[in-house]
């Protein structure tokens, strides 16, 4: 499903990847391990096609698509998501129209907002004055309405409590096991 080959990549001109291969099939779950400042986060803006990250050689491919080149609009149309580390705030938006554009399904939307404890969240803008682990849980509700194929997690248990973890890890076994299907 998602192929990297042989992909080098550099930010603000210095070289944060060298030739690194890697392949996910559908179904498969994968994780990235390493110290801080390793790349794992440039290789997943890398793959969203973020701006920032400047591939210098390699192929990126998902879906037997090249994604060289391709703008991030276009591959979150092809069925990819991406839970970042640092979550926007977004003022002047609120959660509930986001997850309105997100997705027409009421009901699914309805069941992941309890879920994920984001009832009294959706007045309000998207992640200003959350909390860690309401701008996480917030962040994980956004992309799993988006329903994508591959999913990208950057980090999700970042400053999040070890209660938070456990509501996001029920939240995102069920999915995977409903896209495992």
């Amino acid at each position: 499903m998602l192929k990297v080959q042989d992909l080098t990549v550099a930010i603000a001109g210095k070289e944060i990847i060298k030739d690194i291969s890697l392949e996910i099939e559908k179904g498969e779950v994968v994780i990235l391990f390493g110290p801080n400042g390793c790349g794992k986060t440039t290789l997943l803006k890398t793959i969203m096609g973020f701006s920032g990250p400047e591939i210098r050689s390699g192929k990126i491919t998902f879906k037997d698509k090249v994604l060289n080149g391709l703008p991030t609009e276009e591959r979150v149309k092809l069925g990819m998501g991406l839970m970042s580390q640092h979550p926007p705030k977004i003022r002047g938006v609120k959660l509930e129209q986001m997850a309105h554009y997100l997705s027409k399904d009421k009901e699914k939307a309805s069941e992941l907002t309890t879920k994920l404890s984001l009832q009294d969240h959706l007045s309000r803008d998207v992640n200003v004055d959350f909390s860690g682990g309401e701008m996480k849980r917030s962040e994980l509700f956004q992309v799993i309405l988006q329903d994508p194929e591959l999913l990208l997690l950057d980090e999700p248990e970042s400053g999040v409590d070890i209660e938070n973890i456990g509501v996001m890890g029920g939240v995102l076994n069920e999915y995977l096991k409903k896209k495992g299907k």
